[in-house]
């Protein structure tokens, strides 16, 4: 099959098309031939970094299920899913084998298999996040970074919960944030939401590079400082500071396949009731992916970079 997997010109670390061989299912395993996957920012920050790395990258992924083991029993072939491979990895391919009891589920029946590549990590997370704030009806939102994966999702989703919604995102996201349904919207070339006077009941930081204390400061009493890239050094110092103030942290986390479940339960009735949708920038063919991940890198990206396969399927699903 083809994949790509990381290797070296000598000073760098490249993504390069290879030849690997199809993984065959184990008996609680499922075989998925995969139909589109995203270049997302935690795909590029894994190249870069200096830990081990696996032989194909990738996370998340929508496509069909073409052989299954003996004892799977909830899936059959022909199913059409979206999945997280969490640490495994192993995206970037035609094929990859991933346990049937694992962040696996059938996709929602009004999407492409692009569009649906896009819900595993940026719209789970987005509805972990979002859903442990308790949103109540007619409170403050501040999505900082909301012209990205997670943020897209976020926006929407803050929206179904009927919140006042303020997306921060660079001026030739804003069109796309109004879009959306963002009430107000902030260019943070111009402005620092930070500075000033406006206060809000949740504040969604899906880019993490603000100081801690001057978000805090923009948080009304009991307000909830929401966080899609927590650093552990920082966590235990956030929760301190934020209970000083009446204040929450609330960061991502690990969590069991049971609350995945319920929240992919959730987005998929928003997405198939016409409430939420997945943005798409570009789509580039598997062969392009270090040219995906070099448009990623270039931060201009509205909404989600999406890599397809050749033998990728566009239509929805009629059901």
């Amino acid at each position: 099959m083809k994949a790509i997997a990381y290797a070296s010109d000598g000073s760098r670390v490249i993504l390069q098309l290879q030849e690997a061989a199809r993984p065959a299912p184990k008996d609680n395993e499922v075989l998925i031939r995969i139909r589109a996957t995203t270049a997302a920012v935690a795909d590029l920050q894994l190249r870069r970094s200096k830990t081990p790395r696996p032989i194909i990258p990738g996370q998340d992924l929508a496509g069909e299920i073409e052989e299954f083991g003996r004892r799977v029993t909830r899936f059959r072939k022909g199913d059409q899913v979206i999945a997280w491979s969490g640490i495994r990895l192993g995206t970037y391919a035609e094929y990859t084998c991933l346990p049937e009891r694992g962040v696996l589920f059938i996709k929602p029946a009004n999407m492409t298999y692009e569009e649906a590549a896009t819900i595993p990590v940026a719209g789970l997370d987005a509805v972990y996040l979002l859903r442990k704030a308790n949103i109540q009806r007619g409170e403050k939102v501040l999505i900082n970074g909301a012209g990205g994966n997670m943020g897209t999702y976020a926006i929407q989703i803050a929206r179904h919960f009927g919140a006042e919604v303020t997306g921060v995102d660079s001026a030739a996201k804003l069109d796309m944030l109004r879009s959306l349904g963002a009430d107000h919207v902030v260019d943070y070339t111009r402005e620092d939401f930070t500075q000033g006077g406006n206060t809000y009941d949740v504040i969604f930081d899906v880019v993490g590079k603000n100081p801690l204390a001057s978000i805090m400061d923009r948080l009304n009493l009991h307000g909830r400082y929401l966080t899609a890239v927590p650093q552990m050094s920082q966590i235990i110092r956030w929760q301190w500071s934020a209970r000083r103030g009446g204040k929450k942290v609330i960061f991502w986390a690990p969590r069991t396949v049971g609350r995945y479940a319920e929240d992919f339960a959730f987005i998929k009735d928003l997405i198939e009731d016409g409430s939420v949708k997945a943005i798409i920038d570009k789509r580039f063919p598997l062969e392009q992916t270090a040219e995906a991940h070099r448009y990623v890198e270039s931060g201009h990206k509205l909404g989600h970079v999406v890599i397809t396969l050749a033998h990728a399927l566009t239509q929805r699903t009629v059901s």
